[in-house]
């Protein structure tokens, strides 16, 4: 299999087993399949979740991890995802959801499997495009909370994506970033004040 998941801190995995364990976080939650699930509930494919935060001038990019995202499977899919954060007192569950970019998500790890280069998935958020994209690293034995993408990197956003950017098909780092940059970038208006 091309595709490395890196391991998840232990503390995180513990914490979301412990809310699937509880009755009352899984109610919280308010996701119907968790609260319809057949079957246990098991938490798999830990992916670090990575915010990026600027595109620098020169094209560099400045992330940060955000969290760890788990896939939630009863029986044969994933039917929601569970994240955890930092904490001052550690790894932490945040949160239950369901909805788009669970099975999208679940895709877009498929396809990349079918890949014959090995790579590492993370996933990338671009808060200002309201955007998720796997992030396939190159370097399959890389620290999963570190690094930023490099320009061999692919990015696959997940579905929905933005307009004008299509969903599920693998873009280089350096083909996207230029596109994700213009777009972010906010535009000034003839006249407008500075």
């Amino acid at each position: 299999m091309p595709l490395h998941v890196p391991p998840a801190p232990a503390p995180a995995l513990r914490s979301v087993l412990t809310a699937l364990s509880s009755p009352t976080a899984v109610r919280e939650a308010r996701t119907p399949s968790l609260l319809g699930a057949r079957g246990p509930a098991s938490p798999e494919l830990p992916l670090p979740v990575h915010v990026l935060d600027r595109v620098t001038a020169e094209g560099g990019t400045a992330t940060r991890l955000a969290g760890w995202r788990f896939l939630i499977r009863t029986g044969d899919r994933a039917v929601a995802a569970a994240d955890t954060v930092l904490t001052a007192d550690g790894w932490t569950f945040s949160r239950f959801f369901e909805g788009p970019y669970i099975p999208s998500t679940e895709l877009a790890l498929r396809q990349a499997e079918a890949m014959t280069q090995p790579y590492q998935p993370r996933l990338l958020s671009v808060p200002g495009l309201y955007m998720l994209a796997l992030w396939l690293h190159g370097d399959p034995t890389a620290d999963g909370a570190g690094g930023r993408p490099a320009a061999t990197d692919l990015l696959v956003p997940l579905a929905p994506a933005p307009p004008g950017i299509a969903a599920h098909r693998p873009h280089r780092v350096t083909e996207l970033l230029p596109v994700l940059t213009h777009r972010v970038t906010p535009t000034r208006l003839l006249g407008s004040p500075a």
